[in-house]
């Protein structure tokens, strides 16, 4: 029967669609119906059974392990077994393998120089298992990208973005690459900069961050908070506050905590300034007086003459000034030092 089906291939090439009709009809003879049956039960039986496999070890390797490993076991066995089913059914067929191997292997070296970035990736990908600086589900950043893991493949890494965009990052890349892991951890440190007017007491506003953080039920009190005196800002005394929670609830603790010590420095009347600019003509505590000396009427061209000393307009402009005193103006130009 093995003969009689490699003669299939070998009579379409020697008589060309008359052979190959010939070798089809073949196949609906007794013997070849049988042939038939039998691959059929193999390929229908044996997909089935891979997946179920492929399954079972997932599920099982995610279990004893973790979940990356178990998806990479996982596909390692699919592979496999769809190789399987299909070398099973060429045999039925009555293909050797020897000359499909022979040319499997001239075909491996010229698919070797061709997929080297492939086989780089795979490699990665078991540094990043034997490592494991992330597992399915935390939250990782690579670069500017920020999200949850998704899946660890042979070849990439698949990560959904808080703004549910899909994102692949190769292995070789994570590798390579600066990796954070933002959910390794049980618990986290929230940071909060805090900017308030020089005139404040720092030492009330300490009291009164900590009276935030222990009225806060997420707020962890053991590591206790901490406070931190950054610098003299150039509108504010820069200030760090920070304090401990739950990784899973980082997010959520620092956004409530911004809005609560908004309101509680509302309620004290704790100033947060803005930045602003002052202006001095030399001297250590006197500021230096800005005057409106004219005002433009709606409707004026841009060159709208300002006074000169002495009360005379600008040379190419009307003679209509209002001034905000009595006194001779000064143009701002010329006042500045």
């Amino acid at each position: 029967m093995t003969t009689h089906l490699l003669l299939l291939s070998q009579g379409a090439s020697a008589t060309g669609a008359d052979g190959l009709l010939e070798s089809l009809q073949s196949l609906f003879t007794p013997d070849g119906a049988r042939v038939l049956l039998r691959a059929s039960v193999v390929l229908l039986a044996g997909l089935p059974l891979t997946f179920l496999l492929s399954r079972w070890t997932r599920l099982w390797v995610g279990k004893r392990y973790s979940a990356q490993h178990g998806m990479v076991t996982g596909k390692v066995v699919f592979y496999a077994g769809i190789l399987i089913v299909g070398v099973s059914v060429l045999q039925e067929f009555g293909f050797s393998l020897t000359p499909l191997l022979g040319a499997a292997g001239i075909l491996g070296i010229a698919i070797g120089f061709a997929s080297q970035t492939s086989v780089s990736n795979i490699i990665s990908g078991f540094f990043l298992m034997a490592e494991q600086p992330f597992v399915v589900d935390d939250v990782v950043q690579v670069g500017d990208v920020t999200g949850r893991i998704l899946s660890v493949d042979m070849i990439s890494v698949k990560i959904r973005t808080f703004d549910n965009r899909f994102v692949r990052i190769p292995n070789e890349t994570l590798v390579k690459s600066q990796l954070i892991n933002l959910t390794r951890f049980a618990i986290r440190r929230v940071d909060i900069n805090v900017g308030v007017a020089y005139k404040e007491d720092v030492a009330r506003v300490r009291e009164i961050l900590f009276q935030v953080a222990k009225d806060h039920p997420g707020v962890l009190m053991e590591p206790e908070p901490q406070f931190h005196f950054l610098d003299y800002g150039q509108s504010s005394l820069d200030l760090l506050f920070g304090v401990w929670t739950r990784t899973e609830n980082l997010f959520r603790i620092r956004n409530e905590l911004r809005e609560e010590i908004k309101k509680r420095f509302d309620a004290e009347g704790i100033e947060i300034p803005y930045p602003h600019r002052t202006l001095y003509t030399g001297a250590v505590t006197e500021p230096f007086p800005v005057r409106i000396l004219s005002e433009r009427p709606e409707g004026a061209a841009e060159n709208w003459p300002r006074t000169r000393p002495g009360g005379d307009p600008e040379e190419g402009g009307g003679g209509h000034q209002s001034t905000a005193e009595t006194s001779t103006p000064i143009p701002l130009d010329e006042a500045t030092p």
